[in-house]
């Protein structure tokens, strides 16, 4: 009796160690269930006094592309926990991943409080993307603080679903009205053109134009 009680006992142990491990699996799964979706964006970065909270680029929706030359938006919440006001006067791209960034104006941080780059339209515009995007790229830039220096951090592409859908992406570039193409533009003024054949021109107010061949005009 007694060698056959000794592996059960062994046993019961070993269920009982293996419990609570299986408890803690099963909250944490129920713990990340429960959790909204949140789609992978830069890590929180602090640097003297500046807490970049959270930065990530406004890509295409799921499925779609956003070609090379576009611009793309970026999304960032800041909090500025030094004493003294600052602000966000400048942002490098990566010359390899964009040609420029673009903000409408200096974004202003007071001391100890939140500011969003979108309120609500962006107000920082990633220009001439050098690649196509499809959402989870991402582009290395360096954010200039007036104060606090400058920040570099790798910022992800993020696709425009879930909770970023009603996200406003970069408004659509408007066509240039100047002529590129080295085409001589209509004069708009009644004016009428000079040739440029070595033929003289008609006259336009009703005179009678002098022969060129020596007969006499009639």
């Amino acid at each position: 009796m007694t060698r056959t009680s000794r592996p059960r006992v062994f046993v019961v142990a070993a269920l009982l160690a293996v419990a609570p491990a299986l408890a803690a699996c099963g909250a944490g799964s129920d713990a990340n269930m429960a959790q909204p979706y949140i789609a992978t964006e830069a890590a929180a970065t602090t640097k003297n006094g500046i807490n970049v909270a959270q930065a990530f680029i406004l890509g295409p929706e799921p499925g779609q592309t956003l070609p090379a030359g576009s611009a793309v938006p970026l999304y960032l919440s800041m909090v500025n926990g030094n004493p003294t006001a600052d602000q966000l006067i400048g942002i490098a791209t990566d010359p390899q991943t964009a040609s420029s960034a673009k903000a409408t104006a200096p974004i202003a941080l007071p001391p100890q409080t939140l500011v969003k780059s979108a309120n609500p339209t962006p107000q920082v515009l990633i220009e001439g993307i050098r690649k196509p995007l499809l959402g989870g790229e991402s582009m290395r830039l360096t954010l200039q603080f007036q104060n606090a220096g400058a920040i570099s951090m790798d910022v992800p592409v993020i696709a425009r679903s879930r909770e970023f859908a009603t996200l406003q992406p970069a408004p659509a570039t408007s066509p240039a009205a100047a002529p590129t193409d080295g085409a001589t533009a209509t004069p708009t003024d009644g004016a009428t053109a000079t040739p440029t054949d070595g033929t003289t021109a008609a006259p336009t107010d009703g005179a009678t134009a002098t022969p060129t061949d020596g007969t006499a005009g009639n």
